[in-house]
């Protein structure tokens, strides 16, 4: 199964939308999904911060700017 990182925190709209697009792929291209707080580490706030959302995929990693139900997609296509 593949596993997909999402960084993510509270109180963030983006966020919310990209947990949305992922809810609806799971069940086309099952994957565990592993939520991370940026506030709870350092070094993801610091590279992170102004980027969030954040899904990695295997090699693959989309910015708030790039997250899309059409890029999700086919990141998850690509590691299958």
């Amino acid at each position: 199964m593949q596993r997909v990182i999402f960084y993510t925190k509270e109180n963030c709209s983006l966020c919310d939308d990209a947990q949305t697009l992922l809810d609806l792929l799971k069940d086309a291209y099952p994957f565990q999904l592993e939520e991370r707080d940026i506030y709870s580490k350092d070094e993801w706030l610091e590279k992170y911060q102004l980027m969030i959302p954040v899904v990695k995929i295997n090699d693959t990693t989309l910015d708030c700017e790039q997250i899309s139900y059409e890029a999700l997609e086919k990141a998850l296509k690509e590691t299958n």
